[in-house]
């Protein structure tokens, strides 16, 4: 089913003011937003001086980039030559960093009584890497992790003498020491020879490997009431073993992963203990006892919610979260409570359990009952997840075509998640997906099982450099297999319209209906959205988006009823997540009667 008022987006009061046709519609998008995705141009600033010399498109960008730019222009002679001489000190280590030596730079200014400052430049060759050495200080290391050292402090010869490049092998000669055990690595003064004869670069790295260390037990610090020895079994390293500093971030990610604490220290003790081992330190801040959220929304179409939420954390001392939560709204009221038990039975596993009471109330249908639940979810990596679990939900489900339905609803569930985007709530590169199977079993005034199926799939493409345009694209599709329409229940059968689904369309009004204008669900859906993101200033952003859907009423999709809207939106970047404003057209005919001419929305995070 699509997203429940504070699942999904906010959607606020829609004006009476019926548009023409979708062509109509279209054009009125395209004037409105264009002014919002060309407003940067507006505001864009003047460089500070001009680079005047340098043939290669791509490395001129790049000196104007370390340039920079200014707001205005400069008001006399005296302050363009003082942007000059700036400019000339950027370009200068800008062009050291990619390996010209043997360049000439001169600033100067123009003519007049207010000229613009410029920079002549004459770039000269690139120097080149020519065999890099390591000067070991102190013990050498063991031969195997020497051997794998030399070979990541390879520059090849020929290629360009990058200050950046002679940073990077440094810096992978140490890694490879610490993921070797030789836990105090470290860079000594490194020597940099630029011969100007044959233009080459010659690095020759100083390091001190270190004494191999082998680590001991955790030394914990904490005041609050977690338990030594449920930290402990988070340890992924036995006494003695060789330091990997992989193992030391797993622990501290384990203990993140909790939610409980302000803060988390996991770090190698300075010297070794009597067994001459090196213990690790674990430092707990734990965050407030007790927290109180409370949120209030309103919708012309969908209506008022509240919500109160009050949680507890680490009472029984295995970083532990006990939530209390109360919502009244105009579709989805509900109160109960949830245990979530982090690294239950195994590191990186959470068990939660749940039970509450609640009634929904919407145009197709009206659900009241109680729920119990419990789920499994074991993490894989940083960000994939599986989960196993199961409900048990007693419920009265009433609607237009069945009437009054009394039910036992047993149902499990098998889900995973896979996320590799750069953001959660405002991701602009990589992809999310996600998916669910859930085996339902229905008795009671109906009889029925059933397999209901369904998969979304998210994907953020940077368009320029920076990263300021991003095209995004959703696709979400689900199945109910083995059930029939009217046997499966209203409430379990999928819709779409609305903040979370097809913008522009009200809740649950995509998909067939009945001659009353009653929506029906269906036993298929597919939902797609693409969305062109631009950021204009550091703080505002513009969107066009596109969304389309479609319920069907068997299991395949249904291509032949699709709905489609078109918008746009702002995005104002709070600094932890951008709120949403959009606007979205149905290029349809409305399905329902009360259907209005556009919506908005407002939420906090992207759309998807």
């Amino acid at each position: 089913m699509n997203a429940k008022p504070g699942q999904g987006a906010w959607r606020c009061g829609a004006w009476k003011h019926r548009l023409g046709r979708p062509a109509q519609k279209l054009a009125l998008i395209v004037a409105l937003a264009s002014g919002i995705l060309t407003a940067s141009v507006s505001l864009a600033a003047q460089p500070r001086a001009a680079v005047q010399g340098v043939e290669d498109r791509r490395l001129r960008e790049e000196i104007e980039q370390a340039v920079g730019d200014e707001k205005t222009a400069p008001e006399s002679r005296i302050e363009a030559r003082r942007r000059a001489r700036q400019a000339a000190d950027s370009a200068e280590a800008l062009l050291r960093s990619e390996g010209f030596y043997d360049y000439t730079i001169e600033p100067d200014i123009g003519e007049g009584d207010t000229p613009n400052a410029v920079v002549n430049i004459t770039v000269g060759p690139r120097s080149t890497f020519a065999a890099p050495k390591i000067e070991w200080q102190g013990p050498t290391p063991a031969d195997d992790v020497k051997s794998t050292a030399g070979r990541e402090a390879t520059l090849k010869e020929g290629a360009p003498g990058r200050a950046a490049d002679v940073l990077a092998a440094e810096g992978r000669i140490v890694s490879t020491l610490q993921q070797g055990g030789y836990a105090d690595a470290a860079p000594g003064e490194r020597q940099v020879v630029v011969d100007h004869a044959d233009q080459t670069v010659r690095p020759t790295f100083r390091i001190a490997a270190g004494a191999l260390t082998h680590m001991d037990g955790i030394v914990l610090k904490s005041k609050g009431r977690t338990k030594r020895k449920w930290v402990e079994k988070l340890i992924p390293w036995r006494k003695g073993d060789v330091y990997k500093p992989n193992a030391v971030g797993e622990l501290e990610r384990r203990l993140l992963d909790t939610g409980v604490y302000d803060s988390v220290t996991v770090a190698l003790a300075p010297a070794p203990d009597a067994s001459g081992l090196r213990p690790v330190l674990v430092s707990l801040a734990d965050r407030s006892r007790n927290t109180l959220e409370f949120g209030a929304g309103y919708s012309t179409t969908e209506g008022s919610d509240v919500d109160i939420k009050v949680s507890s954390y680490d009472i029984f001392g295995y970083g532990d979260t006990l939530t209390y939560e109360i919502r009244y709204a105009s579709i989805d009221s509900r109160a109960g409570v949830e245990v979530s038990l982090p690294h239950f039975g195994h590191p990186g596993q959470t068990l939660k359990t749940a039970a509450d009471v609640f009634q929904t109330v919407t145009t197709a249908y009206t659900e009241t009952g109680a729920q119990g639940s419990a789920d499994l979810t074991r993490r894989y990596g940083k960000t994939s997840f599986l989960t196993f679990g199961g409900s048990l939900t007693l419920s009265k489900v009433e609607d237009t075509r069945t009437g009054t339905l009394n039910i036992l609803t047993g149902r499990l569930l098998g889900a995973f998640a896979y996320d590799r985007a750069d953001d959660p709530l405002n991701p602009r590169r990589g992809f999310k997906l996600d998916a669910r199977v859930e085996p339902t079993t229905i008795t009671g005034d109906e009889t029925i099982a059933y397999l209901k199926l369904q998969a979304q799939g998210s994907v953020y493409l940077p368009i320029d450099r920076d990263m300021r345009t991003v095209l995004a694209g959703r696709i979400r599709a689900g199945s109910i297999i083995g059930g029939r329409i009217p046997a499966i229940p209203a409430s379990d059968r999928f819709y779409a319209g609305g903040g979370g689904s097809v913008r522009g369309y009200e809740y649950q009004t995509v998909g067939p209906h009945y001659a009353d204008s009653t929506p029906v669900g269906g036993l298929s859906l597919i939902e797609g959205s693409l969305e062109l993101r631009r950021q204009i200033t550091p703080v505002i952003g513009g969107v066009l988006f596109v969304d389309t859907g479609t319920v069907g009423g068997q299991i395949q999709p249904d291509f032949r009823h699709t709905d489609t809207a078109v918008g746009f939106g702002l995005r104002y970047n709070l600094g932890f997540a951008p709120i949403r404003f959009d606007v979205a057209f149905p290029l349809q005919k409305p399905s329902s009667a009360s259907q209005q001419a556009f919506q908005i929305y407002l939420s906090i995070g992207q759309a998807f």
